[in-house]
């Protein structure tokens, strides 16, 4: 349950009676609104250990998703971080494209994935498979609208697709969250355990400050970053919500090194009343209030650059100016971008844009 999943549960709510088609689904895995629904799923549910090692299918998604048969209905909604925008969309229908991005392994990230440090059948096989995959994934098929996540997203979509969007930010949960009395000596990190997190720049500045570091979360990338991690760095997979929300409560800040989309994590720590140190790049800056703002209070300390040597300098500033952080600000900041405020943007969107197309004229 990260942040596309609580997209996917507004949405759920939405339409309580609308089927799910997904690649995958292992049962046990998503919250009860989700789960309780009909789910169907593709050929890749049945290819062997797809479940732990679905990543290893994706030359196959496209195929996967367009095998989808969708007659009968009138609005078709994707939320689409890989493959599922390009669903096969009946005459007369609708498609909106919640879009988380355009699909990063091939596009902006592809070096992280398939490039110098990767294993050898990635380094080998993945540039051409990549390539492939951009050929595919540049004709958005039978999209109507785009919806961006951010901006940034926003940006990314025009370069990618030569296509607009409109922008709906994700929601944060903010009653999942209090804020405590007072904080613990820990940083946070609360990410899945991949390439371009970077979350190898937390490990060693957490290293090189003799400061405690937690990190919650799992992926390919944990081996790896408990090689590399110190004895003030621990490792804690991925935790319940509820105990996730204490540890956001007790936490000194929350880092924050990646390039992301969007960002739910940052509003979860301002939730709870923490700020965030993050690069000073991709969605946080559009969620985030710097140390220098001027009419607002701030949420983080942003650092320029993605290295060791400047996250390091920004939790030192971070340190010495840590008392200008006010819990309550920090907690209205991510009620902004709550749940209920998400709902009924994303409802009043799909109904408008619904009128619309149901109002053009016939060819």
């Amino acid at each position: 349950m990260r942040g596309g999943e609580r997209c996917l549960e507004v949405l759920c709510e939405l339409f309580p009676d609308a089927p799910l088609f997904t690649l995958l689904h292992v049962p046990g895995s998503v919250t009860p609104q989700i789960e309780r629904r009909r789910i169907i799923t593709s050929f890749v549910q049945r290819l062997p250990g797809a479940a732990a090692r679905y990543r290893t299918y994706l030359p196959v998604f496209p195929a996967a998703i367009s095998r989808f048969d969708l007659a009968g209905y009138d609005v078709i909604v994707s939320m689409s971080h890989c493959v599922a925008k390009g669903v096969r969309v009946p005459p007369g229908a609708l498609h909106l494209c919640y879009c988380f991005s355009p699909m990063r392994y091939v596009w902006d990230l592809s070096e992280d994935y398939f490039g110098r440090g990767r294993g050898l059948a990635a380094r080998v096989l993945g540039p051409p498979i990549a390539s492939a995959l951009r050929r595919w994934d540049a004709k958005t098929g039978d999209v109507h609208r785009f919806v961006a996540i951010s901006r940034h997203i926003a940006d990314r979509i025009g370069r990618a697709y030569d296509r607009p969007a409109d922008v709906i930010y994700p929601p944060v949960d903010a009653q999942r969250f209090e804020i405590a009395e007072a904080p613990d000596d820990y940083y946070l990190i609360v990410s899945a355990l991949v390439p371009y997190k970077r979350i190898d720049l937390a490990v060693a500045a957490a290293n090189r400050l003799g400061r405690r570091l937690v990190v919650v979360g799992s992926g390919p990338e944990e081996s790896r970053l408990r090689a590399q991690a110190g004895p003030t760095v621990s490792f804690l997979g991925w935790r319940p919500d509820a105990e996730i929300a204490r540890l956001y409560a007790r936490c000194r800040a929350l880092l924050f090194p990646a390039v992301e989309d969007f960002g739910i994590t940052p509003l979860e720590a301002a939730a709870a009343g923490r700020p965030t140190i993050a690069l000073a790049r991709g969605g946080a800056l559009e969620t985030m209030i710097g140390l220098d703002a001027r009419d607002a209070a701030p949420t983080a300390v942003f650092f320029q650059e993605q290295t060791v040597e400047a996250l390091v300098d920004a939790i030192a500033r971070f340190e010495r100016a840590q008392e200008r952080f006010d819990p309550k600000a920090l907690r209205a900041r991510a009620e902004a971008f709550d749940r209920p405020v998400f709902k009924q943007k994303l409802g009043e969107y799909i109904a408008a844009r619904w009128r619309e197309f149901r109002a053009r004229p016939a060819c």
